[in-house]
């Protein structure tokens, strides 16, 4: 079999398994032996965390590129197109190398199916970015973790360094119900020798972090959010970290901590490689950086956030009540039904003055109609078609922001009508 154009491409890789019958890497090493370890010929950033990985690893990646470095990006989900996974610099991988690559994974992928050895969507993926990054001859590819991070398929690769942004709730079917069992599992990607740079926040977590990098002899610096000052939080926000100035255009406290968290990360690559990486050329690369669908702002009153567990919702009622705070907060809500959506519709319930919930064509999402249940707040509503509303919704006045949040795969959705 051959794929001739990209939108069949795209349906079969969409739809090969999610999950493997047994969560481990001896897929993923097969698969990508049959290519001679492509993911052993450029330099990697290993990235995990529960949230805010997208948006540290195109501070990395936008700071890399401005020293004149070609890198590597591959992040998941998308919130524009389907290509955006995998990206060199700021331009997305084209449709027929998509096409390109899949028709010289597919009789690899086939020959293993064959044998009872499906391998899954993210590991077709994850083996396509990383031929593709190794054809195109890439300096350095920042690499994001899909899930967790021990038996995750990018968790095959050496990288110069490790990064794990927080631990918080979120996928608990599978990495368990504790902070230290979510904890165990993102510290699967420390590697003997390999530093590791974080900016975990519980203190009770520290004595794990320290057990696991000193068994693999790594060096661990963890971000210290108290050197933080100067903060004035806006469409460009700026702050004050060990004596310089850095402003970034992705609003929010926890993206001055996810900047943070690329400056030392940065420091410490440089350190170790000697790339020459001065303090303007961090500056530049973190004013730069853009990320859709994180704190997105339109026609300066409605605003699209991916936040889809406790940790991120926390995150955007703290940046929505710094930014608005006079402002009527009407919030547009859709979650997927394998989050813990009680605690976050708990949260939005505490600062929004209207909620509206909805649905969408999307197998994981949950009923509306369960959410509004969940909601204790006096003035919620229930659409099970957003777009019967949506108009509605956008004609907003002067003292009115909309918030549309819940779901990187909603507001994916939502954002193709905004642009439009």
């Amino acid at each position: 079999m051959m794929f001739t154009n990209f939108k069949e491409t795209k349906y079969w890789i969409e739809h090969i398994k999610r999950f493997g019958s047994k969560l481990d890497l001896s897929r993923i090493k097969e698969l990508l032996s049959y290519f001679n370890n492509p993911e052993k010929e450029f330099k990697t950033i290993h990235i995990a965390g529960t949230n805010g990985k997208g948006s540290l690893a195109s501070y990395i990646k936008n700071v890399l590129v401005e020293k004149g470095f070609k890198v590597g990006l591959y992040t998941s989900p998308y919130v524009i197109k389907f290509n955006e996974r995998i990206a060199i610099n700021n331009e997305f991988i084209k449709d027929e190398d998509v096409v390109e690559y899949a028709n010289i994974i597919y009789p690899f992928w086939e020959k293993m199916y064959k044998e009872g050895k499906t391998t899954t969507f993210f590991e077709v993926l994850t083996a396509m970015c990383f031929l593709y990054f190794k054809d195109q001859s890439v300096d350095f590819g920042v690499i994001e973790v899909g899930l967790g991070g021990k038996l995750d398929a990018t968790n095959v690769i050496i990288p110069e360094i490790s990064v794990i942004t927080n631990i918080s709730f979120d996928h608990m079917n599978v990495l368990g119900n504790t902070l230290e069992s979510i904890a165990i599992n993102k510290l699967g990607i420390v590697k003997d020798n390999v530093p590791l740079v974080t900016a975990f926040e519980q203190d009770e977590l520290l004595p794990l972090f320290e057990k696991i990098t000193k068994s693999h002899n790594s060096k661990m610096i963890r971000i210290d959010f108290n050197k933080i000052s100067d903060i004035v939080i806006g469409e460009i926000t700026s702050f004050t970290y060990k004596n310089n100035t850095y402003e970034i255009q992705l609003p929010g406290y926890h993206q001055i901590k996810n900047a943070t968290l690329a400056i030392e990360t940065i420091k410490e690559l440089d350190l170790n490689l000697n790339l020459g990486i001065n303090d303007e050329t961090i500056k530049q690369g973190i004013r730069k950086t853009v990320w859709p669908g994180r704190f997105e702002i339109f026609h300066k009153n409605i605003i699209l956030d991916g936040a889809h567990n406790i940790g991120g919702i926390n995150a955007l009622k703290e940046t929505v009540l710094a930014m608005y705070p006079n402002k009527i907060i009407k919030c547009l809500v859709s979650i997927m039904h394998d989050k813990d959506h009680q605690k976050m519709i708990d949260v939005l319930d505490t600062f929004c003055t209207e909620l509206y919930f909805t649905q969408f064509d999307y197998e994981r999402r949950e009923d509306a109609l369960q959410l509004f249940k969940e909601s204790k707040h006096k003035h919620k509503k229930l659409y099970l078609d957003y777009t019967e509303i949506f108009d509605e919704l956008i004609m907003l006045n002067e003292d009115e922001v909309l918030l549309i949040t819940g779901s990187l795969y909603f507001i994916s959705d939502v954002r193709k009508k905004l642009i439009k």
